[in-house]
């Protein structure tokens, strides 16, 4: 019995030699062929025997076990009609809900508001106007939108009129719904929620707009109509939590 367990744990040990040395040739042989400026965030065993993954930030990149070769796709378990690359991306760009700083984001509900959706949106996107207008057909929701000037323009100037607004919830909403010009906002109010709200989204590696998180931490980046969104709040209600595919982005 000594024995036996001895050589599982040799076994073992070689195992971890031999995929640290594997991780070792891709790093450096990827390193030397891709521009400097990417970083290898993480290599490790894919899910398909002699494919590594090639985690890029929230990117997912495979290769061969001598780094040689890069492929771009997705890996999709057919068995189990699963794909293993989205999970694993959903897995990484997880979100804690709790953690959010809730108080820097304009706050609306709609019937009991049980249901909790955080927003990045910027005034001037074209897909975020299209997410708000969907969201007027899902009930029982409260929806937290962090304002996030990310277009340029003046996406600054209109961030910073929705959110020192008297009603920032009123004007918002009549911005995005409507096109109502936005008031002119107070000289002396303070809008740095909204760099606080860059610096989140930086954290939080959102690229674009709409970004939308839900409170099992899982993300959709893209506009949802009303049906995929009420889709997913019913899974994440049933602990399933699957991602329909996202409308667009600006």
């Amino acid at each position: 019995m000594k024995t036996s367990f001895a050589l599982l744990a040799a076994a073992l040990a070689l195992s971890g030699c031999t995929a640290q040395a594997n991780e070792d040739t891709i790093r450096k042989n990827l390193g030397a062929q891709l521009p400097k400026e990417i970083k290898l965030d993480e290599i490790r065993p894919s899910p398909v025997a002699g494919l590594w993954e090639v985690r890029i930030g929230s990117e997912i990149r495979y290769t061969d076990a001598t780094g040689q070769f890069l492929i771009e796709g997705e890996i999709l378990d057919l068995k189990n009609r699963r794909n293993l690359t989205q999970d694993r991306v959903a897995k990484i760009t997880a979100v804690d809900f709790s953690t959010l700083p809730l108080k820097d984001a304009i706050v609306w509900k709609k019937g009991d508001g049980k249901r909790r959706i955080a927003v990045f949106a910027d005034p001037n996107c074209g897909y975020c106007k299209r997410f708000e207008r969907s969201l007027q057909d899902v009930n029982n929701i409260t929806v937290y939108t962090f304002v996030l000037p990310i277009l340029g323009g003046d996406s600054p100037d209109k961030s910073r009129a929705a959110w020192c607004a008297k009603d920032n919830t009123v004007a918002w909403r009549d911005w995005m719904l409507s096109g109502t010009t936005l008031p002119r906002p107070d000289a002396k109010c303070d809008a740095a929620a909204i760099d606080r709200n860059i610096e989140l989204s930086r954290r939080l590696r959102v690229n674009g707009t709409p970004a939308i998180v839900f409170e099992d931490g899982t993300r959709a980046p893209g506009a949802l109509s009303a049906e995929q969104l009420e889709q997913r709040l019913q899974s994440i209600s049933a602990g399933a939590g699957a991602a329909p595919a996202a409308a667009g982005k600006s």
